[in-house]
């Protein structure tokens, strides 16, 4: 991996991509920039969200931070992750067989090459700052609240 996540705004990108997908049935974020002070995931969309959509995400998000679930990595052979995870965004490179699955308790699993906390609960206060809408596409952006 070229560049630095921070394992906690990283770790919570996960959790924001399974939320939308459970409330909006869309697809992860096409799009992400993630830093440590702020971050933000960009959406193929068809509406902007309203403040209590808003509202529901962000409270989603902190609910399965606080249960505490185990963030666990599995590197498991390209055709079992056919079957578990949406693996269309992984390249498919020759000698590549193993992927590696990051997974968030029940809640979510990925294929990840970056790094992680180890459980939700280090993740710290989850909280939007922003939303945008703009050609089909929704913009969320987003910071963490964590103890110094």
């Amino acid at each position: 991996m070229s560049k630095y996540y921070d394992p906690f705004m990283h770790s919570a990108e996960h959790l924001l991509n399974q939320t939308m997908v459970r409330i909006f049935n869309c697809q992860r974020c096409f799009s992400a920039h993630i830093n440590k002070k702020k971050s933000k995931c960009d959406y193929y969309f068809d509406r902007p969200l309203t403040q209590e959509e808003t509202k529901q995400i962000q409270a989603q998000v902190n609910e399965v931070i606080e249960q505490e679930l185990p963030v666990t990595i599995d590197f498991i052979s390209r055709n079992e992750a056919k079957n578990k995870v949406n693996i269309e965004r992984v390249p498919d490179k020759e000698g590549l067989e193993k992927l590696r699955i990051v997974s968030m308790g029940n809640y979510d699993a990925c294929p990840c090459i970056g790094p992680h906390v180890s459980s939700t609960n280090e993740i710290g206060h989850f909280k939007i700052t922003t939303t945008g809408f703009e050609n089909n596409v929704l913009r969320i952006r987003f910071k963490l609240d964590r103890p110094k």
